[in-house]
């Protein structure tokens, strides 16, 4: 049986098989070290009962790096749709080809969300590229929705999808909206 336990400097050393589907964005060690050092609580694997990692999710918290256009902020009285408040967000989930279609993903987000909720994030947001509708529809059945849609997010200048789920301080919902696979931004607008 797997079981969920924190990340570790030394797992990065074992999730080569995880990686290496192709829509799994991959990153240089020291991004995924100021991870496990910034939010090391938001940083968990799933690991097989031989020790293999079957899977993992990388997240942080965050808030727009400038201020809100009102403050205090209030989703009531905020002017601009593309501030991002106090949220949490997914950077990374992953599960290996091997371990799919055993709760993996859906187990390690929802441990993902609690933490966030926790710290009194408003929703939790994620990327997916917009070509990927295996991943949607995942995320789909875990209660996101498409926010909006940032055109040439990626490298290789594929959308992406901004998804989010709202979490129990926002009673109102009033950071998801409906028919956000129709509303464009560039990546610069994201924040």
């Amino acid at each position: 049986m797997a079981s969920i336990r924190p990340m570790t400097p030394m797992d990065l050393l074992k999730f080569n098989e995880c990686n290496l589907d192709p829509l799994t964005e991959t990153y240089n060690v020291s991004f995924y070290l100021e991870y496990l050092t910034k939010w090391p609580h938001l940083c968990k694997v799933i690991e097989g009962p031989h020790g293999k990692i079957e899977g993992y999710i990388m997240g942080k918290t965050e808030s727009s790096p400038y201020p809100a256009p009102v403050q205090p902020y209030s989703p009531e009285t905020n002017p601009n749709p593309n501030y991002l408040p106090w949220h949490g967000h997914v950077t990374c989930l992953t599960i290996c080809p091997g371990a799919r279609r055993q709760g993996h993903a859906t187990r390690l987000t929802q441990l993902l969300e609690q933490a966030c909720d926790a710290e009194n994030a408003w929703f939790v947001d994620l990327f997916v590229r917009a070509e990927n509708t295996v991943a949607q529809e995942l995320y789909k059945g875990m209660g996101y929705s498409v926010y909006r849609r940032v055109v040439q997010y990626y490298n290789d200048d594929e959308d992406a999808f901004d998804m989010r789920k709202p979490l129990s301080r926002d009673k109102k919902r009033q950071h998801v909206r409906e028919g956000g696979e129709d509303i464009r931004v560039s990546p610069e607008e994201v924040w």
